[in-house]
């Protein structure tokens, strides 16, 4: 009897959460006040991601996070959204990324990718050392049912309750953009005398120089591996930007150690993801560059402050332009 009572109990629950849809992912044909109120990116960007107002996005972590789809906009004529989600690697991204192609209902005009380190990993499981709700993106209707049995849900439906039905609700900015610089001032970053030595740290200094890459033929780049498969599934029309962002100079691997190799290879990899789909391009900031040695423009070595971020949305929208 108790199971019996348990399985109803459970049963009602998920069929309560599937109607409310707590994160507006547009499964249910009830509610359909658009966006969410105020949360993460991992579960905001459900939202955001089906959003037809949006015809184009920038998905990655943090270290795309800065790019700012209003300033996009201006320059480019493309309605940006900011899917960006902190400590996040390529298995979200490419998760995302699928999202928003499931969700058009027009073509996309543009995918901006923040391609760093994290797309150089070797391991084809893609590990992702935070929590993400995979189950929340999938296509398959059974495992987002399965990942509505969860604690963080049941919280959840009174606030989407208390959302849908509040006139004066807020709601979660729409093209998702955070803007992480006053939060880095606050904790610090920009005065404490600790954060500025550790930015000049040189984690290189006694790293082994080699004539030639000795480990050439281990390398393999499983997550650009799957973003050449993205690539040649792509609508024709649609643009294909890389972004590569920039690190401090002191978090940029010298010539000849075993980590310039890793990233000139994995450079290499992303590079022929042009020849998987016409309209891409790379915009590399991963490289000696002026702006790189300013230790005023970064927090640490590899979050930048304004100024850089504007320059990528510049070179983005010359991208853009040569692409289309």
């Amino acid at each position: 009897m108790l199971l019996a009572a348990t399985a109803v109990l459970l049963t009602g629950f998920v069929a309560l959460a599937y109607v409310i849809d707590p994160y507006d992912t547009g499964r249910s044909p009830l509610f359909a006040k658009p966006g969410v109120r105020p949360q993460g990116p991992r579960t905001a960007n459900a939202s955001r991601g089906r959003d037809q107002a949006f015809n184009a996005m920038i998905v990655g972590n943090s270290h795309i996070q800065l790019v700012a789809p209003e300033r996009l906009r201006k320059i480019t004529g493309l309605d940006f959204v900011q899917l960006a989600t902190p400590a996040s690697g390529p298995k979200e991204h490419l998760t995302l990324i699928d999202w928003f192609l499931r969700n058009r209902l027009d073509e996309p005009k543009a995918l901006v990718i923040g391609i760093d380190d994290f797309w150089c990993i070797s391991d084809p499981k893609l590990p992702n050392d935070k929590p993400f709700p995979f189950w929340l993106y999938s296509a398959d209707p059974l495992e987002y049912v399965e990942g509505l049995v969860r604690f963080d849900v049941l919280e959840e439906l009174s606030r989407r309750i208390g959302y849908l039905f509040s006139a004066s609700a807020e709601r979660a900015r729409p093209d998702g953009y955070w803007d992480y610089e006053p939060e880095y001032i606050k904790l610090g970053y920009k005065t404490d005398p600790a954060f500025r030595q550790r930015l000049e740290q040189k984690p290189y200094a006694n790293a082994a120089r080699y004539d030639r890459d000795p480990k050439l033929s281990e390398r393999q780049f499983p997550a650009v591996a799957r973003l050449r498969e993205l690539a040649a599934k792509l609508p024709k029309e649609t643009a294909l930007l890389l972004v590569m962002p920039p690190v401090y100079i002191n978090a940029l691997p010298p010539p000849g150690t075993e980590q310039a190799f890793q990233l000139n290879a994995c450079k290499a990899a992303v590079m022929k993801v042009q020849g998987d789909h016409a309209r891409t391009a790379v915009v590399d900031w991963l490289v000696d560059r002026p702006e790189i040695r300013v230790p005023e423009l970064f927090f640490d070595a590899s979050h930048y402050r304004q100024p850089i971020a504007k320059a990528i949305e510049a070179d983005i929208a010359e991208a853009l332009r040569q692409v289309r």
